[in-house]
């Protein structure tokens, strides 16, 4: 067999590196040293963050391209770098000023929650933040926080023109924030997940932001792209990178064991054709993602902005990539044996981040915007 998943954006030692510390990153609950310097050295964490403020600003379909190859690597780390690489395009978006105080050094890595869990309470010059929120990606190794809080005055939330309560997103700077250990899920375990609080700390109100092109603070392409389908994109790919390592593990049980009667089970014809049957499967999604990514980032360039049809086809295209990715690897897991139940291997540790990144609500319910 043989299923050519090459890397097209990381190196042999990068690879290397990235896998040689996955188990130590599972055990102790975050990324490893290691994998951290490889990280800043490479300004990862930055790859969407705007050059003006020391990031890469690399164009979309390059950063879903080094996404996949992270998560093929090790689904922990990549997923850990995509969310907070996506919390540094946010960058597009903050005060200038602001950012550039953030933004500052190789290790500045921004975490957060899209989940409206605090309350802003409007006072002279800002706002008093209280909040908690969960799961943020790179908890235990960020610099900043953000996270979207609802507006309140007088204890009243207020509402926008169309009768919603105002949500702005916040930014918090360490010291603000407590870390709340505790991520006792299956899978992605090396991706210090943790929850965090803020508690009556007043914010000043350069360091609100909206997520909307119209508000972007940075005039360049990326942030113009929709949020909702850069979202789509980062997330949905991760999956496929996972897919792709778990495929690169079982092939190699597939070469190398034998069933009963002696024979590889790389021979027998059930084996084989459920690997190239789900492995074309996948590649087959793969393709039409990256088409349907690849005009829609053509037509951002182009026209400033993304229509919706197309905006509805990178949504169904994401999701598609997703589902074939997980239906692949259950599709493979019951002819790779006990090694893939075993918690201690490699491949049941691919299996385990896959099935836990697949629960993420967007990957799950999707979204119509």
């Amino acid at each position: 067999m043989t299923s050519t998943l090459a890397f097209t954006h990381l190196t042999a030692e990068q690879v290397n590196t990235i896998r040689q510390y996955a188990g130590n990153a599972e055990q102790q609950g975050k990324l490893t040293t290691e994998q951290l310097q490889l990280i800043h050295d490479q300004h990862w964490f930055k790859m969407l963050t705007p050059t003006v403020y020391g990031g890469l600003e690399l164009s979309l379909p390059h950063v879903v391209q080094l996404e996949e190859d992270l998560a093929h690597a090790d689904g922990s780390l990549g997923w850990a770098v995509t969310l907070c690489a996506g919390a540094g395009w946010f960058g597009g978006f903050i005060d200038p000023k602001f950012s550039k105080q953030i933004f500052t050094g190789n290790h500045a890595c921004l975490a957060g929650s899209g989940a409206p869990t605090g309350f802003a309470d409007l006072e002279p010059g800002g706002y008093r933040v209280t909040g908690k929120w969960l799961h943020a990606t790179g908890a235990q190794h960020a610099t900043v926080f953000t996270a979207n809080c609802i507006i309140r005055e007088n204890n009243v939330p207020r509402l926008d023109s169309e009768g919603n309560e105002m949500i702005l997103s916040f930014t918090f700077l360490k010291d603000e924030v407590s870390i709340i250990p505790g991520w006792p899920y299956m899978g992605m375990r090396g991706t210090s997940s943790h929850r965090y609080e803020v508690n009556n700390v007043v914010v000043p109100h350069n360091r609100t932001f909206k997520i909307d092109a119209k508000e972007a603070r940075i005039n360049a392409p990326l942030y113009q792209y929709p949020f909702m389908q850069l979202a789509w994109a980062t997330l949905a790919i991760n999956i496929s990178g996972m897919a792709l390592h778990f495929i690169e593990l079982a092939e190699k049980i597939f070469d190398e064991k034998k069933n009963r009667q002696g024979v590889l089970l790389k021979e027998l014809d059930v084996v084989k054709n459920a690997f190239y049957i789900h492995l074309q499967q996948l590649n087959s999604a793969r393709a039409a993602f990256y088409d349907d990514l690849n005009q829609s980032w053509d037509m951002c360039i182009n026209n400033g902005h993304i229509d919706k049809a197309t905006r509805m086809a990178v949504n169904t295209t994401a999701h598609l990539l997703s589902e074939t990715a997980k239906r692949t690897v259950n599709a493979l897991y019951p002819y790779c044996g006990l090694a893939a139940a075993n918690p201690g291997t490699q491949l049941n540790r691919v299996w385990r981040d896959i099935h836990t990144a697949g629960q993420h609500s967007l990957l799950v319910f999707g979204s119509d915007k």
